[in-house]
C-alpha cells in the first residue's frame, strides 16, 4: 500500500473555493491502529455546508480545527485494515462514516482512519454514492427525531428537499410519523416521492399561516432552515403543543435571528418569552444510529437524494456549487475508483 496519497487540503481559514487546494504526497494515515478503528480507503465523499461554514471563521476557525485542514465529513469506502480485537467489521468490508470535523483530516482524503463510534458496515450491494450521503445528514435528522416521537406524532420539517430534510421526511415516516413539510413549487414532486404527507409551498403560502390555521397539532418541528421564516421560534406557540419540541439544526443564523431567538428562550412568556422547548442539536457520532441508517439504507426504507456528482479533481467546483443553494439532496465527490 502506498505511503502517500492525495488530499485536498485548506493550509488556512478562508473562502473555501479560494484556499483549496490538491495535494499529490500528503502521509497516508499511521496504520498502527487504536481499538476499535478502521483505515478506511475512501471511494465516495458527500458535502456538507458545515465543511466550508467552519473554516469561513477566520480567527475562530484556527480555535476550532486543525490546520492544515481536509475538509468533508461524510465517507463511504472499505476498509483495508482494522485493529485487532475489533468485531464491527472486516478488512474488504464496505462502509458508511463521518469524520471528525474538528479534526485535520477529512472526506476529501484518499485514506481516513474512523473509530467504532463514526462507521457503520454496510451490505456489498448498497451503492457507496448512497452510502456516503447519508451520515452527517441521516445522523442529524434521527437524533433530531427519534428522542422525541412515537408512532402518531405529528412532525413539522422546516425545509425538506435540501441534504437533510430528505432525510428527515423518510426517518419521521420509518418512525410511524404523520409529515408536513416546507419546500419551493419545483420540488414538491420530491418531497412527496420521499412520503410527505402534507406540502406547504413556501413561494405560494405563507408558513406560519398555514400551521396555525392547524391549530396546536404539532408534537415536534425541526427547523433546517434557521432565517426562514422569519422569527419562526417565536412563533410556535401557535402550532406546536404546549410539550412539544422545536429542534434547531442549522442554517445562516443572523445576529438579529439570534437575539431574537434568545429573548424568547430566557424571557417569561408575559415579557415577550416563547413558552416551548428549543433543543439545538449538534450531531453526535454514534455507533448504533450509523447501523440504523445503514439497515435502513439497505433494505429500501430510507434513500439518498443526490443533487449531483463530481470527480475528484472536481473539488473546487462542487464546493462552489454547494455554496449557490437551492440544492435537492447531496453533492457527491468521488474520491477513488470502485474496486
Amino acid at each position: 500500500m502506498a505511503e502517500h496519497m492525495k488530499a485536498w487540503q485548506l493550509p488556512a481559514p478562508g473562502r473555501i473555493e479560494e484556499k483549496l487546494k490538491l495535494i499529490e504526497n500528503i502521509p497516508r494515515p499511521n496504520a498502527d491502529l487504536k481499538k476499535g478503528e478502521i483505515l478506511v480507503r475512501v471511494v465516495s465523499a458527500a458535502l456538507n455546508p458545515a465543511d466550508y461554514k467552519m473554516t469561513d471563521m477566520g480567527l475562530m476557525s484556527r480555535a476550532a480545527i486543525k490546520f492544515p485542514k481536509s475538509p468533508g465529513m461524510d465517507v463511504s469506502g472499505t476498509i483495508v485494515d482494522i485493529a485487532q480485537d475489533s468485531t464491527d467489521g472486516k478488512v474488504g468490508d464496505n462502509i458508511l462514516g463521518r469524520v471528525d470535523p474538528v479534526s485535520s483530516s477529512g472526506a476529501l482524503s484518499q485514506y481516513v482512519v474512523l473509530p467504532r463510534d463514526a462507521y457503520a458496515v454496510v451490505p456489498k450491494n448498497v451503492d457507496l454514492d448512497h452510502a456516503a450521503g447519508i451520515p452527517t445528514a441521516g445522523a442529524t435528522e434521527y437524533q433530531s427525531i427519534k428522542p422525541y416521537v412515537k408512532a402518531g406524532s405529528r412532525v413539522f420539517i422546516n425545509g425538506g428537499s435540501g441534504g437533510t430534510g430528505t432525510f428527515g421526511i423518510q426517518i419521521a415516516k420509518a418512525l410511524g410519523c404523520h409529515v408536513t413539510t416546507s419546500c419551493s413549487t419545483a420540488k414538491i414532486e420530491l418531497v412527496k416521492r420521499l412520503g410527505a404527507d402534507t406540502i406547504i409551498d413556501y413561494r405560494v403560502d405563507d408558513v406560519v399561516s398555514t400551521l396555525k390555521a392547524e391549530g396546536q397539532v404539532y408534537d415536534l418541528v425541526v427547523d433546517n432552515i434557521g432565517d426562514s421564516p422569519k422569527d419562526f421560534f417565536s412563533k410556535t406557540p401557535g402550532f406546536l403543543k404546549p410539550e412539544g419540541h422545536f429542534i434547531a439544526i442549522g442554517g445562516s443564523v443572523s445576529m438579529a435571528t439570534a437575539k431574537n431567538m434568545m429573548k424568547g428562550l430566557m424571557l417569561p412568556s408575559l415579557l415577550g418569552g416563547t413558552p416551548r422547548k428549543f433543543v439545538p442539536i449538534v450531531t453526535k457520532n454514534i455507533h448504533e444510529d450509523y447501523e440504523q441508517l445503514a439497515t435502513w439504507l439497505a433494505d429500501g426504507t430510507v434513500s439518498t437524494v443526490i443533487d449531483s456528482t463530481f470527480e475528484f479533481e472536481q473539488a473546487v467546483e462542487a464546493y462552489k456549487h454547494l455554496k449557490m443553494g437551492s440544492t435537492a439532496g447531496k453533492i457527491i465527490v468521488h474520491v477513488s475508483p470502485r474496486a
